[in-house]
């Protein structure tokens, strides 16, 4: 009877959470009310207290759904040993993530929720998908963890501009691998000209 009564409670929370994700991809991701929420689900607005103590409840269940489809997404990456080639597979799939979903983009990588912050629970599993890149770009020997920052903030940063300037076409999109490559020269050669003084050194 028990483990029942928890399928009905999590179905229900569930429906709630999709049922917000249609809110906001129509009204605005912050425009949404509660009373909205309820009667999307068939419920009073006070009942939706039994499942979420607060809206931003509900925004951290989105955010928490939106980081396991991106970590689920990381598991698929394939590899084919040509580091170049595999960091810009990896951009153009975080592109394609943002791109596909703009609402979610907006949830997951820009606040755009006044006061909203999520979960401790929540954002352990988008530092787990950073960890993942860093980790892929340690392999390549990129250990640097400002190199880091620079490939988000390059890939976020098409993203955005995809987005903003050009919703549904390819303008910024295009720019992936041509970014990607400029990115792995600047890292590449910058490592080299840190390492040269040290090897002449001992010559």
């Amino acid at each position: 009877m028990g483990d029942r009564r928890a399928e009905r409670h999590q179905a229900t929370v569930d429906e709630i959470v999709e049922a917000a994700w249609r809110l906001a991809r129509t009204s605005g991701l912050a425009a949404f009310s509660l009373r909205e929420l309820a009667g999307e689900v068939g419920m009073r607005p006070q009942s939706l207290y039994s499942y979420f103590e607060s809206k931003h409840a509900i925004y951290d269940a989105m955010y928490a759904q939106g980081c396991r489809q991106f970590v689920e997404g990381q598991a698929s990456w394939t590899h084919s040993g040509d580091a170049v080639t595999d960091l810009q597979a990896i951009g153009r799939f975080f592109v394609d993530f943002c791109t596909q979903d703009p609402v979610r983009y907006q949830l997951m990588f820009q606040r755009t929720i006044p006061g909203f912050e999520p979960s401790e629970g929540s954002f352990a599993i988008s530092v787990e998908s950073l960890d993942s890149l860093q980790a892929h770009l340690v392999s390549l020997g990129i250990d640097d963890p400002a190199a880091l920052d620079l490939f988000t903030a390059l890939t976020t940063g098409i993203a955005d501009q995809q987005i903003s300037n050009d919703p549904g076409g390819d303008r910024w999109v295009r720019l992936i691998d041509d970014a990607v490559e400029m990115f792995w020269n600047h890292v590449t050669s910058r490592a080299a000209a840190t390492t040269q003084p040290a090897e002449e050194t001992r010559e």
